[in-house]
């Protein structure tokens, strides 16, 4: 079975301080919601007309972190960070367009979005075609704080990106493994989930926390008005180079009819993968991250959470494709992306009307070279995480013969 990635001793030490802080200091890590509420708004408000439509999410996400996170020290003050920084992003970004209207004004030209089960290669595609210079992928700090990028220049536009390298470093400290999972990094593009969930309704909440009543939650809800805010983020991070955005989330995988009602001339990418490596590989990741924030992390059960939400998503995707006829969609193969990296982007770049020549063919290879050099080895079995081949198989049978899986 999987076993959580050894600490080292900086790690430790860390995790220490912070069981000391929360024994003399327990008022700290508190995942109660008057207590988040009054951290988030110590110094501001809620725009006076905000609609409360976060107050359902924002009680299931706490509830579901306190009652079954099984979070250690550090786990419950990143949880409280979350929905404090979550509170403050909807009140910043309200404000920010209520006194920038012309924002919404402005127009998103055919966004390519790449979607898939985890592991499906989605980050590698994303990184690479964010590489090419009629394209730009969205760094973490553009997406965490998309208010503080309204409009500025290039020059402080990426001072303030770099600044954003610390949090990965403190990050990596804590669990060197995430960054042989999945690099990260300031100037690395990341994914859409980083954004949104100013509502509450948010699947990238599920990576690092164990919180299945609040998965359950989020399965019942309409994510529409979720793609809508994430619409006017990405007009306030549009810059005046005229390139467009190559965004990336698992998570839209599951959301396609919101994406599409927010970005109607969207052109999406879809990855598809052995359903055996995709949800294995997905398990792994999971407990990779979950072990961050919680000493007690179950792989079976990780397996069987990652095996049942694969299985939703990919039907919700292959329904909403099927309802969907006129949208592009492009399918691609995991194998394909392996084979020839490069020579793929250039042919999605042809499909998506992005203009390729020799400087997009050299900065394409050199961003592939990069990438290359920051990947560590990732290794994981179905038994690790109590899974059988033949189930995963079987549970996901149609979706597999639908893109030729095998």
């Amino acid at each position: 079975m999987w076993t959580p990635p050894p600490r080292s001793a900086e790690a430790r030490a860390l995790y220490s301080a912070a069981e000391s802080e929360r024994a003399c200091r327990p008022e700290l890590f508190v995942l109660g919601a008057q207590t988040i509420l009054a951290a988030a708004f110590a110094r501001s408000q809620l725009p006076a007309g905000d609609d409360g439509d976060w107050k359902a999410g924002f009680h299931a996400y706490i509830d579901s972190a306190r009652e079954e996170g099984r979070l250690n020290a550090l786990g419950m003050r990143s949880m409280v960070g979350t929905a404090v920084a979550k509170l403050q992003a909807r009140a910043k970004i309200s404000t920010t367009l209520a006194e920038n209207p012309q924002v919404r004004t402005r127009t998103i030209d055919r966004p390519i979005f790449i979607i898939g089960g985890w592991r499906t290669g989605t980050t590698l595609l994303q990184r690479l075609l964010d590489g090419v210079p009629g394209l730009r992928g969205a760094m973490p700090s553009e997406l965490s704080v998309p208010w503080r990028f309204l409009d500025l220049e290039a020059g402080a536009r990426a001072t303030l990106i770099v600044a954003g390298e610390g949090a990965h470093q403190r990050l990596h400290a804590l669990n060197p493994q995430m960054q042989q999972v999945h690099p990260s990094g300031g100037r690395l593009a990341e994914e859409c989930v980083l954004a949104m969930g100013s509502d509450f309704r948010n699947w990238g909440f599920t990576s690092t926390l164990r919180c299945p009543s609040y998965a359950n939650w989020l399965l019942t809800q309409d994510t529409a008005p979720s793609y809508r805010t994430y619409a006017d983020i990405l007009r306030m991070l549009q810059d005046t180079s005229g390139r467009r955005w190559v965004l990336k989330a698992p998570a839209h995988t599951a959301a396609l009819p919101a994406l599409w009602a927010a970005f109607p001339d969207a052109i999406v990418l879809h990855l598809h993968r052995d359903v055996v490596e995709t949800v294995t590989s997905g398990a792994s990741l999971f407990a990779v991250f979950r072990s961050t924030y919680s000493d007690a992390v179950d792989p079976a059960e990780v397996g069987r959470y990652q095996l049942d939400m694969t299985a939703e998503w990919f039907r919700r995707a292959m329904a909403a494709r099927d309802a969907h006829p006129g949208q592009k969609v492009i399918d691609i193969a995991f194998r394909d992306l392996v084979a020839d990296p490069v020579g793929l982007v250039r042919k999605l770049c042809a499909a998506c009307d992005v203009a390729w020549d020799e400087a997009a063919q050299a900065a394409a290879e050199d961003r592939l070279a990069s990438l290359n050099r920051q990947h560590g080895p990732h290794k994981y079995a179905p038994e690790d995480f109590g899974l059988e081949p033949g189930e995963i198989r079987e549970r996901l049978a149609g979706y597999a013969s639908a893109f030729g899986l095998g």
